[in-house]
């Protein structure tokens, strides 16, 4: 039985363990997303670029999404896929602590761990999106996608904190592990949801191939995923430019915070991610979605030159540091959630992992290209000014945004068209969920 309103969401077990799971291993992200980099400057003396292609390594696998997305549309059970993939990256994060205990650890590891879970995201990120739209109907997309990013949100207030303490008492190898649990405690959440998934909406005389060109076609076919894939494309190469692990280096370094200042003013500036997960369905009731996504793109890359300018006493550092992040977690969820819920709604049923990965191929895929040209201006310029490049560079990404359709869409309901069953060209045997990008 379908949720139908949006305040039956928390009154779904179905929902609320999918949920539960999500936030439990994003709070495990938080933790790894800061050990790691500090495993690979503190323990293993790495330098900037060093850290660059750690980052880089997260989000090569994306390159192979417009081939893994087909695959996955052909799996008829995506809850299974995506315990698998939990589980997977619980054992890959496991090698850490033990190769540490073992006097074991190098950079060669780490970079392993990094394209591992990597590549199990992506697979995870292509299921996901078959799988949410069978669990929540079009006319809660955005208070559904809130709900998850506030999820999201509280792991960046609360995860850096809890990080930086386990690093500082644990140490950051040991502190990998709790993310490995976290994955294991998602996948125990979502063995228990029952869900009636569709078959496989692809046929089996369709080549896996020709099944990946459909979706990068029909993205390049349609006005509003075509300007949103270009407008991501450019906030995501040039905030990974600023990627998580030059920031962690710049704030250790550059503003010469201890691990448990960094986790704390993280966590705290990452307030605003909460802030905007819940604001964003208001926001897009009072200026529309359209809008809503416009102000995100600006928003979110914009406050990371005020993180190039902290400067002064220890307090002053990181309360510059915390303030920038507080703003550009405010601008992600106003974007993310605005954007996806759009995506969600655009996208017809039977092209939903084939486009989920001919997006996430280019989307992401120009992450760890981001991550390195990061690298190499920290070390040529510095990281100061890697981070102001990284700021003006992502908000031209509303460039894109304004002569598409986007900015004038107002709801989801009424200014789109219903998105088809089928992808043209198809025969009726083709059939499956609907769910976002």
């Amino acid at each position: 039985m379908r949720l139908v309103s949006s305040a039956s969401l928390w009154r779904d077990g179905r929902f609320t363990r999918s949920w539960a799971g999500s936030a439990v291993s994003q709070f495990g992200d938080r933790i790894s997303e800061l050990a790691l980099p500090l495993i690979a400057a503190g323990v293993l003396d790495a330098s900037a670029d060093q850290v660059a292609w750690l980052t880089a390594l997260v989000w090569t696998p994306n390159l192979l999404a417009l081939v893994l997305g087909a695959w996955v549309e052909r799996r008829p059970h995506k809850r299974r896929l995506l315990i698998a993939t939990d589980l997977v990256r619980a054992g890959v994060l496991l090698t850490v602590p033990i190769a540490h205990v073992l006097d074991a650890l190098t950079l060669g590891h780490l970079y392993v761990v990094a394209l591992l879970t990597g590549l199990a995201s992506v697979a995870a990120g292509c299921a996901w999106a078959p799988f949410f739209a069978t669990l929540v109907p079009r006319s809660v997309y955005v208070e559904a996608n809130s709900k998850f990013g506030a999820a999201r949100s509280a792991s960046f207030v609360a995860g850096p904190a809890l990080g930086g303490g386990l690093v500082q008492t644990l140490t950051a190898p040991v502190a990998v592990a709790a993310d490995a649990v976290s994955f294991v405690v998602s996948a125990l959440l979502l063995r228990s949801v029952a869900l009636d998934e569709p078959p496989p909406a692809t046929a089996a005389r369709n080549a896996l191939v020709r099944d990946a060109r459909e979706g990068a076609a029909h993205i390049v076919r349609d006005p509003i995923l075509r300007a949103s894939l270009a407008c991501t494309t450019t906030v995501n190469f040039f905030t990974f430019i600023s990627s998580t692990g030059l920031v962690v280096l710049f704030a250790d370094r550059v503003l010469a915070l201890s691990p448990a200042a960094i986790g704390l003013t993280m966590g705290i500036g990452a307030s605003g991610s909460l802030v905007g997960a819940l604001a964003a369905p208001r926001l897009a009731r009072r200026i529309g979605v359209g809008r809503g996504i416009a102000v995100g793109a600006v928003l979110f890359p914009a406050p990371i030159a005020l993180a190039a300018a902290a400067d002064g006493p220890a307090w002053a550092r990181a309360g510059t540091l915390g303030t920038a992040y507080f703003l550009i977690g405010l601008g992600v969820m106003l974007f993310d959630v605005n954007l996806n819920s759009l995506q969600t709604a655009v996208i017809p049923d039977a092209l939903r992992s084939r486009v989920a990965g001919a997006y996430s191929t280019v989307n992401y895929g120009v992450r760890p290209l981001g991550a390195v040209v990061g690298g190499v201006l920290a070390t040529t310029v510095g990281l100061r000014t890697t981070l102001v490049v990284a700021a003006v560079g992502g908000t031209l990404s509303l460039l894109w945004l304004l002569p598409s359709p986007i900015p004038g869409i107002r709801a989801l309901d009424g200014d789109l068209p219903t998105a088809p069953a089928e992808p043209p060209g198809h025969a009726t045997e083709l059939r499956l969920p609907d769910q976002p990008g």
